[in-house]
């Protein structure tokens, strides 16, 4: 068995209350596992699943979620009637205690790349707006230190031009 590919894992990452999630739904097919199964596997070990590494959607969340899924076939209808449950990365380290296959592992492997990729990812556009947030500090400081100079060059003129007046009607 080989990994997963990153692409097929990503696009199965969504983002629910500011936080990055795998739908039950979803985690079924990857570790080929129907979604049933998964969630009474869940419910046979809930003290391994504290409410940050996993929750349900509420009523309205699952509202939401369907209006924004458009696309679906019958057997998609089906699953679309209950609330999913959702799980965040940390739930990935956990699975392995209750999936014990071997697509289970490799699986949760291949999950947990993705999301320490996507950490990296997001790392380094905030070291990249941190930079630009500097720079621009400093073009705004570097604006105000020309706008004082364009006022005293400004200022200059007007006292030379005073100057020269002033000696042409003497």
């Amino acid at each position: 068995m080989s990994l997963l590919p990153a692409e097929i894992i990503s696009e199965k990452i969504l983002i629910m209350r500011w936080v990055k999630v795998m739908l039950d739904r979803a985690l079924d097919k990857l570790y080929w596992v129907e979604t049933k199964v998964l969630n009474q596997s869940v419910t046979r070990n809930i003290d391994l699943f504290p409410e940050d590494f996993m929750f349900q959607l509420t009523k309205q969340e699952f509202e939401n979620w369907k209006s924004q899924s458009v696309t679906s076939n019958n057997g998609d209808r089906m699953w679309r009637r209950k609330s999913p449950r959702v799980f965040t990365e940390h739930w990935i380290a956990m699975l392995s205690c209750v999936l014990k296959s071997k697509q289970a592992r490799i699986t949760n492997i291949a999950i947990i790349r993705v999301f320490t990729h996507m950490r990296k990812i997001l790392s380094s556009n905030q070291e990249i707006l941190t930079k630009i947030e500097v720079l621009e500090r400093k073009i705004l400081d570097n604006n105000e230190n020309i706008q004082q100079i364009r006022f005293e060059i400004k200022k200059m003129l007007v006292e030379e031009e005073d100057k020269v007046t002033k000696i042409g009607l003497e």
